[in-house]
């Protein structure tokens, strides 16, 4: 029979995730040993430089589904993507699903696959990552969608040990590594300067890196005024380049927020720019756990503001230091930094960019033991030649 996968993305971590299993795929496929696989795009990030820009960046095929969800409230975000692939799945039956990392688009689509078709077996890579605070979306986003996966590919040890803890066969858990890190080390040379570099006369290790997306520091005028002041005034004489989410610019123009002259505020980047921005920067102030990954290997030290993290081995070994948001402790890291004694970091075991193989290699073992669904099912939703991406699994 024929076989196929459906991939879904819906956010800019997701795409940095698979853009290394769609190469992997597509690599195969030129050897004529390919698996199908469907491109679904949630669009749960609606911004040009959010998602448009990672596409070609990245070189992603175009998507063969899109939900066209957009910037919606977000319960009502999750119930539309699960109405909108419902039907894609009704319409046509994958062999398998996968979902990746911890946004709405990942919960949504894996309850999707799971309410609409129980048998299809549903893989999600960056599975069994924990931070033990439920107060965060993502988490509650990665415990449920672990509590329906069937098989789960994990970036280190300590998100291994957590799906056993929860009960999972460990015949199920793969220790791949990281995606994130191959797609990092494959476009390394393609990093580029980003168009205001020369505008603001930066030079390497002049200056410091800013995102901030996370509802913690947010919510409220005080948290965030007391944050950027205290980011600011640690900063001393160097600029901050801090590219703006696009909620975090709709809170800040809600706050009335107003900036010191060392924050300089950009559009959200694409994928080479930010990296060639973190790679040269004297240090990442961030609460984005996919920054903390990037900067680790690129052994950049990092500032995450955040009380918990999902990725310890970022911290453990990495260049990562977790500072709370207490302004205190952002004063006392940036003392530690300009006196030379931030921690050097060294990569966390199988971040070496061969991933995206591990996983695509444990893909063809699933599929070549995956029993054909009920006849019943395949006559009404059988899948067609379609227009989707590579060759057949031989």
């Amino acid at each position: 029979m024929k076989k196929l996968i459906d991939i879904i993305v819906g956010v800019r971590p997701n795409f940095i995730k698979v853009a290394a299993i769609i190469h992997e795929l597509d690599l195969r496929a030129s050897k004529k040993a390919g698996i199908n696989y469907r491109l679904i795009h949630t669009s749960q990030h609606y911004d040009t430089n959010m998602s448009g820009v990672f596409f070609e960046e990245l070189n992603i095929p175009a998507p063969d589904i899109n939900l066209d969800v957009g910037n919606i409230e977000s319960s009502k975000q999750i119930t539309t993507i699960i109405a909108r692939y419902s039907k894609v799945l009704e319409e046509h039956r994958p062999d398998m699903v996968i979902v990746s990392g911890d946004v709405n688009s990942t919960v949504a689509c894996a309850l999707a696959t799971k309410k609409t078709d129980p048998t299809i077996p549903l893989l999600h890579v960056e599975a069994g990552l924990r931070c033990a605070d439920k107060q965060m979306p993502e988490e509650i986003n990665r415990i449920l969608t672990d509590s329906i996966t069937d098989y789960f590919f994990t970036t280190s040890r300590s998100a291994s040990d957590n799906l056993l803890h929860d009960g999972v066969a460990p015949h199920k858990i793969f220790f791949v590594g990281n995606t994130m890190i191959d797609t990092l080390y494959q476009n390394e040379q393609r990093f580029k300067k980003p168009i205001f570099w020369d505008v603001y006369g930066l030079r390497n290790k002049s200056y410091f890196v800013l995102t901030l997306h996370r509802q913690e520091n947010l919510a409220d005028s005080a948290t965030l005024t007391n944050l950027l002041h205290a980011i600011s005034t640690a900063a001393a004489d160097m600029p901050i380049i801090f590219p703006v989410h696009p909620h975090t610019a709709k809170m800040m123009k809600q706050f009335g927020i107003e900036f010191a002259s060392n924050i300089l505020m950009t559009e959200p980047m694409g994928y080479l720019a930010f990296n060639y921005l973190v790679k040269n920067a004297s240090a990442v102030i961030t609460d984005s756990g996919g920054v903390s990954e990037e900067a680790t290997v690129m052994n950049v030290p990092c500032m995450t503001l955040r009380m918990h993290t999902e990725r310890p081995e970022t911290c453990l070994i990495g260049t990562n230091m977790l500072l709370g948001t207490s302004p205190r402790n952002i004063f006392s890291a940036f003392e530690k930094l300009k006196s030379g004694h931030w921690p050097l970091g060294r990569n966390p075991e199988l971040w070496d960019g061969q991933a995206a193989k591990r996983i695509v290699d444990t893909l063809y073992e699933l599929l070549k033991n995956l029993k054909e669904p009920d006849q019943a099912i395949l006559q009404s939703s059988s899948i067609g030649e379609g227009s989707y991406h590579t060759n057949l699994l031989n």
